[in-house]
């Protein structure tokens, strides 16, 4: 028969452990200098409160690599070939949908696809489908639009492709040929001579 609880026979559930009381003399095993050595900057109060990376002062590590080419800042994102201005999903990911369903970016989310809608969403065309589904996203390859028109379903665009502005370039100005002039000058230049033969 299982006790009855009271106040005679309460006990924890674990067994406590006493905290480590440091700086109370050297019969405790941590008197004197309180297990923090002697001087320095470790030795002081709020010493170890220094944020990740502080190297005492000097060039942290970070600074001291190289870097790589073009701006960091958050504002300036996408950096580099590698990063992108879009979260790419693949048409083989759009099975887990019904036939008929729409695809949007709250689907997307609810599937577990994509991590939220911050950020826009752009469909590749990697992989198969055969459901006819209603695609509303940002931006879509020329092979996924093709691969889900094959199979029945629409594109709607939640954004308008961005037209890029053909380059002018400067027309260098051609340089004017001297064949033309050069005969001109010839003839002036005989006339001329002929005249003061006769005079």
């Amino acid at each position: 028969m299982a006790k009855s609880m009271n106040l005679s026979n309460l006990q924890p559930a674990q067994e406590r452990v006493d905290r480590k009381r440091v700086g109370r003399g050297p019969g405790s095993g941590t008197g004197k200098y309180a297990g923090r050595g002697n001087k320095g900057q470790k030795s002081r109060a709020g010493s170890h409160k220094m944020r990740a990376g502080f190297e005492g002062g000097q060039m942290p590590i970070y600074m001291r690599i190289g870097k790589l080419r073009g701006s960091t800042s958050k504002d300036a994102m996408p950096v580099g070939p590698f990063r992108t201005e879009t979260v790419p999903v693949n048409i083989r990911d759009l099975d887990r949908f019904d036939a008929g369903a729409e695809v949007t970016p709250e689907s997307l989310v609810e599937k577990r696809l994509i991590k939220n809608t911050k950020i826009d969403i752009k469909l590749l065309g990697t992989g198969e489908i055969s459901k006819k589904l209603t695609v509303r996203v940002h931006k879509i390859s020329a092979s996924a639009r093709a691969k889900v028109e094959a199979a029945g379903g629409t594109v709607e665009l939640l954004r308008e492709p961005k037209v890029k502005k053909a380059r002018h370039h400067a027309v260098k100005p051609v340089a004017v040929e001297e064949t033309e002039e050069a005969p001109a000058e010839e003839e002036a230049v005989e006339e001329k001579a002929v005249e003061e033969e006769q005079a």
